[in-house]
């Protein structure tokens, strides 16, 4: 999964990426965008690592994409440069200040760093949306096609995001060239002072927030850098003085994962315990894939057994004297934390 992280010039956007990355990328740099992977948390897979002590434990990633912050007061009139570098990512996450910044004449203003992303987002995928609907008419595209864009135009001329509009309304796989902001999962991440890392998202952004189709959630990006750099018992006592119960990486992986609706599945045994990130939905066949294009096209079962199964039972070998071993054929939804051996022939 790839995350773009975005946000107006001053929001702590870079603080943010280096807490999650651990990387110690320059703040306030302009230039290119710049990558980072994050390990994601999972106690799952510790407790299966304890249990096959495999040669190698890997868990799943999530890429981060440090996006240059966009300058200017006004906080309006994102350049093309950065509106295609946000068209690249898979999903966003929008930094917005709620801090005091010396370096800038403004004060902190999140709902309206919101809205202001928002509008801007909007209203490039309405230039899209119109240029290619007025080609559509002028070349007798089908009317499926014409159709499909005339929704997402009046979608977006109520100032409502493409991702409002449900799944069964609009062929999601025909405009994936297409790069629309607004059809991208959002999350916003509320970017705090200290005294107010553990505090609860306003009534009103969280309005905002819910009004666009986003998620939310607050954090401290300069204290979660601090975090970062402890003892995980020191790490546990800090959050708990700020009212947390986890720090940014694991609250931003779960919320992400909800927003995309990524599941894990597990792969084990004595060489390698491992985790495998698809969306929920991903049938047997095609998560195979995932692991190796051979064993998507040699395709022959896939042997599961639920995550609470195998760790009620202790063992695959306990697990099979028990029965509950289940062999499903390609058309099997891979279920989260679903354990899966794949059965191939090329």
């Amino acid at each position: 999964m790839k995350i773009g992280l975005v946000g107006f010039a001053g929001s702590g956007k870079t603080t943010v990426f280096n807490s999650l990355t651990g990387l110690d990328a320059p703040v306030g740099f302009g230039g290119d965008v710049r990558l980072g992977r994050a390990t994601v948390p999972d106690d799952r897979i510790d407790r299966l690592s304890e249990i096959f002590s495999p040669k190698k434990t890997t868990y799943a990633e999530m890429s981060f994409a440090d996006i240059p912050g966009e300058h200017g007061a006004e906080k309006t009139g994102l350049s093309q440069r950065t509106l295609q570098q946000i068209r690249d990512q898979e999903a966003l996450c929008l930094v917005v200040r709620d801090f005091p910044n010396p370096a800038l004449d403004t004060d902190p203003d999140p709902t309206g760093d919101v809205v202001a992303f928002h509008t801007e987002c909007v209203l490039a995928d309405l230039d899209i949306v119109e240029r290619r609907l007025e080609r559509a008419r002028k070349e007798q595209a089908s009317a499926q096609e014409i159709a499909a864009f005339e929704r997402m135009k009046a979608t977006l001329e109520k100032e409502l995001p493409l991702r409002a509009v449900p799944e069964e309304e609009l062929d999601r796989a025909a405009l994936a060239g297409y790069g629309f902001l607004t059809d991208k999962p959002l999350l916003v991440a509320i970017n705090r002072e200290e005294e107010k890392a553990g505090e609860e998202i306003p009534p009103d952004l969280t309005d905002r927030i819910e009004a666009i189709k986003a998620a939310g959630m607050s954090l401290s990006a300069s204290v979660e850098a601090e975090i970062a750099d402890l003892d995980p018992e020191d790490q546990r006592a800090f959050l708990e003085d700020l009212g947390l119960a986890d720090p940014a990486l694991s609250r931003f992986i779960r919320t992400a994962y909800g927003l995309v609706d990524l599941i894990s599945f597990f792969t084990v045994g004595e060489d390698e315990v491992r985790a495998w990130t698809i969306r929920r939905g991903t049938p047997a066949r095609k998560a195979a894939g995932k692991i190796h294009s051979d064993l998507e096209r040699g395709f022959i079962r896939a042997e599961v057994i639920p995550f609470p199964v195998f760790m009620d039972h202790g063992s695959e070998q306990a697990v099979k004297e028990a029965g509950l071993l289940q062999v499903e054929g390609k058309d099997y939804v891979v279920s989260d934390a679903d354990l899966v051996c794949v059965r191939f022939n090329v």
